[in-house]
């Protein structure tokens, strides 16, 4: 089977999101991703959400198709080690993911003593090298603030660690991009992302910076409906919540033919003087198309209302629990080739997903475990040119642990 990134070494030393999400994504495309952490496992090796046996399935989630070395950094081999794993000769070696807090001897100069075209991509907390993590910069750039039941002055969090994985795809790029410039100029590089620039920039690049600084504007909390265009969730009379969206004028049209609302949605744009037809005006008149269309859904059942929407052909959902998406969803099961059912050591069996994205001249890298910690240790020293009775003796002097 072909990988599309087959060859490419990446070593890891990361913890939580944004760094292994990074090396992760490149695993699936069949990179070889070596992730170094402490004998006694990383920052995140035991984070929740964990089985009843304490497993993490956090890690399990976030590692996969990784190999994984445990090392005791704090010594001088074990510096060693890890200095001659990721300054590995040979054109695609030589590429370091981290977002630990590096100096000395593991910090870019340190490093590049030993490999001068060395690539090093450093996730950060702030440009300034501070402590970030999602849920400080979430609240810092404003989001919480425009987040929530409409009227409501409370900060209202996000579940979903946007930044974190938004973060992680930028990261995951700027090792290709970097990579791409050594193979073609023979320079290596120091490469830093932060967590709030990636924040701030997307801030920017969804015209909000804009709207504030040209138009003096805020952006209120608008609950469940969609800034700009029309977006509302509806209960059915059996209690089950339906979010359609009329973003485009044949979503729009699409909407009003599934709800029979043609003749009440041109009174209320007649009463109004605004055509209906554009998104905007769909935006500010909200309320009162939501009045028009709450009948069609409170007074069905939710059975009749899908069968409605999906002949006219609306955009819609519904609304699920992790746990009913996991179980209702033919799109979170092995129908979908993005998934396997793999059995994960010491955890179980469960969908697992490869990468997402799907390559016409490549085949899909199906999707690989995680591996238990220090599990290819001996392996990878190996492959790094030390010895058997060096390794043992490594072994013997607890500066690495095996599976």
């Amino acid at each position: 089977m072909v990988k599309i990134l087959e060859g490419m070494r990446i070593i890891e030393g990361s913890a939580f999101v944004a760094a292994p999400l990074a090396s992760m994504t490149l695993a699936q495309m069949g990179a070889d991703v070596i992730r170094f952490d402490r004998i006694k496992g990383g920052l995140d090796y035991d984070r929740w959400p964990l089985t009843e046996h304490g497993r993490s399935l956090f890690w399990a989630g976030l590692n996969k198709g990784k190999r994984s070395i445990a090392v005791d950094m704090s010594t001088p081999k074990g510096q060693e080690v890890l200095t001659r794993l990721i300054c590995a000769p040979g054109e695609q070696n030589g590429i370091f993911l981290t977002n630990l807090r590096v100096r000395g001897w593991m910090s870019y100069e340190g490093l590049t003593e030993h490999r001068k075209d060395l690539i090093m991509l450093q996730v950060k907390g702030d440009r300034h090298g501070g402590p970030q993590v999602d849920y400080t910069v979430n609240p810092a750039v404003g989001f919480p603030m425009a987040t929530g039941p409409e009227g409501s002055d409370e900060p209202v969090g996000h579940v979903l660690p946007a930044w974190d994985c938004i973060t992680g795809q930028q990261a995951a790029l700027g090792i290709l991009a970097a990579e791409r410039h050594r193979r073609l100029t023979g320079e290596g590089q120091l490469v830093e992302l932060a967590l709030k620039d990636m924040a701030l920039a997307m801030l920017g690049n969804l015209g909000i910076i804009g709207e504030v600084m040209i138009n003096g504007a805020d952006r209120p909390k608008m609950g469940n409906a969609l800034f700009g265009a029309y977006a509302q969730n509806f209960q059915c009379r059996d209690g089950v919540q339906i979010m359609v969206v009329a973003l485009t004028n044949r979503q729009w049209r699409n909407l009003r033919t599934a709800t029979q609302t043609d003749a009440e949605i041109d009174q209320l744009a007649s009463k109004v003087g605004n055509d209906l037809e554009h998104e905007g005006a769909r935006f500010e008149h909200r309320h009162a198309i939501t009045d028009i269309l709450k009948p069609f859904f409170a007074t069905r059942p939710s059975a009749t209302v899908i069968k409605a929407l999906d002949k006219a052909g609306v955009t819609w959902s519904q609304y699920r629990t992790f746990k009913e998406a996991v179980h209702k969803d033919p799109d979170l099961s092995l129908e979908n080739p993005m998934f396997s059912m793999l059995h994960h050591p010491g955890i179980g069996s469960f969908l697992t997903p490869g990468n997402p994205i799907s390559f016409s001249g490549t085949d899909r890298v199906e999707p690989r475990r995680a591996p238990s910690l220090g599990e290819n240790t001996e392996e990878i020293l190996t492959e790094i040119g030390y010895t058997g009775t060096e390794i043992a003796r490594l072994y013997d002097d607890k500066v690495v642990a095996g599976h």
